[in-house]
């Protein structure tokens, strides 16, 4: 059975993460529904990757785009091995960052169980194994790939807590595993392991510069997509959007906008603000990228129609921050 009808759908089940939550959520997988999950990046909204029937519910919950790849998690290098070829670079990659918010697109195994519609009908597969002790264990106990895009509808601003998964997907989805926090806060980096080039598809929780020294070599940049054709997942122009109009690199604060700061540097205009807060005072890029999503849902929930973001650094984790904040405030 997968969640289809809002009509007929139970109420989402809310499970701790102890041996009867994750028993729980485990059977669940197993027959076919979908359950949230955290990871360290995000929580994930997870589905069996091989049952091509609950890799639809995923897309049906989210209102996900059918075009757009989802990432396969997997317990350990040895499953993922299973599901695609892993070059030389690949290995190196899952050697030094697995388990950890970093995804691997590579080619896909001969006889491949995972469903054509979570890869969008490319060869390629995104492969991932999360660094968090609830994600680990439940793939374990299900003993498969699991797809777990953010637990949100599509395009909005992914969840970093049970309570945010709810927020959007209640009614929609059988269960949420409540693991707290998450703590890196934003997405994995994308990285595409093929024919012999490694190439940055999505800058996420291991920096550029972190794969490149492992690599011993600058990472490639993306090719270009096709609007509805992505190569990997999270490369859609306009994603992770709040219902605000969200206006980057602020540095002129408009009446009424609701503000979100970077560092101690209040710019001009900031006390006709209707709502002010700083994703780091003290300018941390990593306490910064923790926040980022949970505070765009607090001023998105104030009603304010526009968001204006002051600038955050280009280096480290702060590219990863800032592509988020691009796609958020890309036309729709």
């Amino acid at each position: 059975m997968t969640e289809r009808s809002t009509a007929t759908r139970a109420a989402t089940e809310h499970l701790r993460p102890d041996e009867v939550g994750m028993a729980r959520a485990a059977e669940l997988l197993l027959a076919g529904r979908l359950v949230a999950f955290p990871t360290e990046t995000v929580y994930g909204l997870g589905g069996d990757a091989t049952n091509g029937e609950a890799v639809a519910a995923v897309y049906a919950a989210k209102g996900r785009p059918a075009f757009n790849p989802l990432i396969s998690h997997v317990s350990d290098v040895a499953m993922a091995r299973r599901l695609g070829g892993f070059d030389p670079i690949a290995e190196a990659l899952a050697e030094a960052f697995w388990p950890g918010p970093l995804t691997l697109v590579v080619e896909q195994a001969p006889g491949c169980p995972v469903s054509a519609l979570a890869t969008a009908g490319l060869t390629s597969i995104a492969l991932r194994v999360p660094a968090h002790p609830v994600a680990l264990d439940l793939l374990r106990d299900v003993g498969r790939p699991i797809v777990a895009p953010s637990a949100n509808r599509s395009g909005g601003v992914s969840p970093t807590t049970a309570e945010h998964v709810l927020a959007d997907l209640s009614g929609r989805i059988a269960a949420v595993v409540d693991g707290g926090a998450t703590v890196v806060g934003v997405e994995s980096t994308v990285v595409a392991c093929l024919g012999g080039v490694a190439r940055l598809l999505r800058p996420g929780g291991i920096t550029r510069g972190a794969i490149e020294r492992v690599v011993g070599m600058p990472l490639a940049d993306a090719p270009e997509s096709v609007p509805d054709a992505p190569q990997g997942p999270g490369m859609l122009a306009s994603h992770y959007a709040p219902r605000a109009q969200l206006r980057m690199d602020a540095r002129e604060i408009r009446p009424g906008e609701a503000v979100l700061l970077f560092g101690r540097e209040r710019p001009a205009g900031i006390d006709g603000a209707s709502v002010v807060l700083n994703l780091s005072e003290d300018g941390d890029l990593i306490e910064a990228a923790a926040n980022l999503f949970a505070y765009l849902r607090r001023l998105d929930i104030t009603g304010a129609a526009a968001i204006a973001a002051t600038p955050v650094p280009q280096e480290e984790l702060g590219e990863a921050i800032n592509d988020r904040l691009r796609r958020a405030a890309a036309p729709r």
